[in-house]
C-alpha cells in the first residue's frame, strides 16, 4: 500500500461522517446548516439542499475508500485509519453543531 491510500481512507472517513447529519436532517425534512447557507455553516439550508449535500459527501467518501487502493475491512490498519477520520470529523461536527443547537 502506498502512503496516499491511507490519506484517502482518512479523508474518506471524514466525508462519510459528514454525510450523516445532512442526510438525516434532509430526509426527515428538517432545515440544517450547510456550506450553502448564509452565513456558510451557520445559517439553515433547506432539506433538499441537505439531501444533495449529504449524497455528495457519501459519493466522495465512497470514491476515496472504495476506489483508491484496495480497502479491506479485514485489515486492521485500514479500518483504524478510516475510523480515525470518522472520529475526527464527528468530534469537529459535534463541537460546531453543538454550539449552534445548545449541545455543548
Amino acid at each position: 500500500m502506498r502512503w496516499y491510500h491511507y490519506v484517502a481512507y482518512f479523508f474518506g472517513g471524514t466525508f462519510l461522517a459528514n454525510a450523516l447529519p445532512h442526510l438525516g436532517n434532509g430526509i426527515s425534512g428538517h432545515a440544517f446548516q450547510s456550506p450553502f447557507a448564509s452565513p456558510p455553516g451557520v445559517g439553515l439550508s433547506s432539506s433538499t439542499v441537505n439531501v444533495v449535500w449529504g449524497l455528495f459527501n457519501l459519493a466522495v467518501g465512497y470514491l476515496l475508500v472504495c476506489r483508491v487502493g484496495s480497502f479491506d475491512l479485514r485489515k486492521t490498519l485500514h479500518v483504524v485509519v478510516l475510523g480515525t477520520g470518522i472520529l475526527v470529523m464527528s468530534l469537529i461536527l459535534a463541537r460546531h453543531f453543538g454550539a449552534l443547537h445548545g449541545g455543548l
